[in-house]
């Protein structure tokens, strides 16, 4: 399981003194935790423990642009070091070839025949490619294969 993984990771790099690693994953421990409450639950599925980790990534990216964009490399340096480590967490991602595919699929089965059916293809794409493949990423490739079919 995903969080008995990341539990272990985090003791190991206490022991280690990987002050990046151990903050890292202590943060992440509390997010998923903090979750957990929300949700009223004593444990979360690993489905749910990869959208934590989405999120943090999510805010990562965020924060290496605004630092990038402020001249502070020091900073996006480390953010981009977190980045990294919490990206070997999520399980490999499909190749924008097989994430194509099933775009296509979907499109045929559901008779999309336009940007006003964004909606209804995300959500089956979406749903075939669990927690494989970027949300964004599947947003822009479902956006620009609707809107080239007109």
């Amino acid at each position: 399981m995903l969080e008995e993984k990341i539990m272990n990771d985090y003791k190991e790099a206490m022991k280690a003194r990987d002050a990046l690693k151990s903050s890292v994953l202590n943060f992440l421990r509390a997010e998923i935790n903090n979750v957990a409450i929300a949700k009223k639950k004593n444990k979360l599925e690993d489905p749910e423990i990869i959208s934590v980790i989405r999120k943090q990534i999510k805010e990562r990216q965020d924060s290496i642009e605004q630092f990038n964009k402020g001249n502070r490399q020091d900073l996006a340096d480390k953010e981009g070091k977190e980045l990294a480590l919490l990206k070997g967490y999520l399980p490999p991602e499909l190749p924008e070839e097989e994430i194509k595919k099933i775009i296509e699929e979907v499109i045929i089965a559901t008779g999309a025949a336009g940007i006003k059916d964004m909606g209804k293809v995300m959500k089956e794409v979406t749903a075939k490619t669990g927690s494989q493949a970027d949300g964004k990423t599947v947003s822009n490739l479902v956006r620009e294969r609707l809107l080239s079919a007109h």
